[in-house]
């Protein structure tokens, strides 16, 4: 399978000609040719199967000897713009790349010893530099791509600003654990983790312009990588985001498996709440840009979540209600209500919830997860048998 995979990777980079793979299966079709008629051979392939065959007749054809070809499924590779499962797939390897960093910081694997390149070296991106937390861990890094000049009319991003989620090991996770924490608690941005991310995703705005920035994070990773792209979008600057399995605050409510019970509840509390926003709308008129889901609604960041998956999963269901909200006309309440928090919380607290966000384009696996591991993990998001419905959730 890892074998397979790195081929895939490979085809992804269009450096599957260089691999043996590739040249097994030339050598073997030319030493078929030499002993039959070209007219009575056939080319044939499947997925990268297919790939391979499409690299062999060409060769072939190059010669002037032109093979009836046959290509199921072949994968179809324009580098950024129009392939979402491509673009997926790298920003999931280069957050992939920064756990990989980390280990290898904890494992002392320096050099040729060093596991994490390739994860990045597939797809031609360099490391640009790494984002060290205050105890030494590496929670993310900025990667730079180096054809960008001759890809920028893809769509192709110069640089990749990616965060890695908790990692187990004893060398981060009492550091990991407690952002955790404070992820629960709505209270990430105070975090160093996040200022310092921040600023690097500042920095490289500035530095490149903000169309050519992408934002990645996995877990912990993508909640401060939503953070960040919020602060963004706030200030007029909407980032291209890829959010990995999200982590999402819900209440009790949510364990309810009456579905008709629990969106009782949820239309009767969006009810009070619209209530209390419009006696609230009489002692304070606000401005629409102090709206938050205004603020936010040019921002369109991609979200990929598992149904088997607790900790982003309810996205699905968030969602389903602010869309039936807005069907229903409280929508506006709800936003309303959110700007109201913001304006009565403390004195330099923001009290918005961290996942509140009015648009997404939600990606839902549709493959079977029979483990939390395989649900929740980075891995799933590069499978090239990936099963999945994606569905845009604007803000209206």
């Amino acid at each position: 399978m890892f074998h397979d995979l790195k081929m895939n990777l490979k085809s992804f980079c269009y450096e599957l000609h260089t691999t043996p793979m590739f040249q097994q299966a030339i050598d073997a079709f030319i030493s078929t040719v030499v002993e039959v008629v070209v007219g009575n051979v056939w080319l044939a392939g499947h997925s990268l199967g297919s790939a391979l065959a499409l690299l062999v007749g060409k060769s072939m054809a190059k010669r002037d000897r032109h093979i009836k070809t046959l290509l199921f499924n072949p994968p179809f590779l324009s580098l950024y713009k129009n392939n979402f499962h491509h673009r997926t797939s790298i920003a999931a390897s280069l957050v992939k790349g920064v756990y990989i960093l980390e280990h290898d910081r904890q494992r002392n694997r320096q050099g040729p010893q060093s596991l994490a390149p390739p994860w990045w070296e597939f797809f031609h991106f360099q490391l640009n530099h790494l984002l060290i937390d205050v105890d030494g861990s590496i929670f993310g890094a900025v990667y730079e791509f180096k054809y960008f000049a001759y890809h920028s009319a893809q769509n192709a991003p110069r640089f990749v600003v990616a965060f890695r989620g908790t990692i187990k090991k004893r060398g981060s996770i009492l550091r990991d654990f407690k952002l955790d924490l404070l992820c629960l608690c709505n209270e990430l941005h105070r975090s160093s983790r996040f200022q310092l991310a921040e600023q690097a995703l500042r920095n490289i705005v500035a530095l490149t312009g903000p169309t050519n920035v992408w934002l990645a994070g996995h877990s912990l990773g993508s909640a401060i990588a939503l953070l960040g792209g919020k602060k963004m979008a706030k200030m007029g600057i909407p980032i291209e985001s890829y959010l990995f399995n999200p982590p999402i605050l819900f209440s009790p409510i949510e364990r309810i498996k009456n579905q008709k019970l629990k969106h009782g509840i949820h239309f009767t509390s969006s009810m009070v709440k619209a209530g209390l926003a419009v006696a609230l709308k009489g002692n304070h008129q606000r401005s629409q840009q102090e709206d938050p889901f205004v603020a936010l609604s040019t921002w369109l960041p991609y979200l990929f979540v598992n149904p088997a998956d607790p900790i982003c999963s309810k996205y699905i269901g968030y969602f389903v209600q602010k869309n039936g909200m807005e069907g229903t006309g409280t929508g506006k309440f709800e936003r309303l209500l959110a700007a109201r928090r913001k304006l009565l919380g403390a004195p330099g607290r923001d009290s918005e919830p961290s996942h509140l966000i009015p648009s997404a384009c939600l990606t839902v696996n549709l493959s079977e997860s029979p483990s939390f591991k395989q649900a929740h993990g980075i891995h799933q998001w590069w499978n090239p048998n990936l099963k999945f419905q994606s569905e845009l959730h604007k803000f209206r």
